[in-house]
């Protein structure tokens, strides 16, 4: 996974904002999400293919989720998914940190941030006009 994901948005708050939307975050990836930024809400997208726990939220600055693909094995840990905000000159950058994915798919996984999160959200922020 890329180590910071800069995105043309207006401020770091908006990603953050979208992140947690359902509306917005099945926007850009084009699946319905279900989302919430209160410790202990569900996490599904991409059809429940994706699943987990937000665990944190430091508003505006950081989400900590539990996250697990359908397809780990059933003896896989769930993996925890950190995404922190930051100002990249006039717009926004995302620092990922996505650990404990199941060997079996991790190739899947780094190769999914980019085919399914980060490109379709630079090109959703693009269409919109950031």
């Amino acid at each position: 996974m890329p180590r910071n994901i800069v995105l043309a948005a207006s401020l770091p708050d908006r990603l953050y904002d979208m992140y947690l939307d359902p509306t917005l975050h099945g926007a850009f990836t084009g699946f319905p999400v279900t989302i919430a930024p209160p410790a202990g809400a569900e996490f599904r997208a991409f059809g429940g293919a994706i699943s987990g726990t937000i665990l944190h939220v430091e508003p505006k600055r950081l989400i900590a989720q539990t996250w697990r693909l359908k397809n780990f094995p059933a003896s896989a840990i769930d993996s925890i998914l950190v995404l922190s905000f930051w100002r990249e000159g006039q717009g926004g950058r995302i620092e990922p940190v996505h650990a404990n994915v199941a060997d079996e798919d991790f190739a899947g996984v780094s190769e999914g941030w980019s085919k399914f999160y980060w490109n379709p959200w630079k090109a959703y922020l693009s269409a919109a006009g950031a």
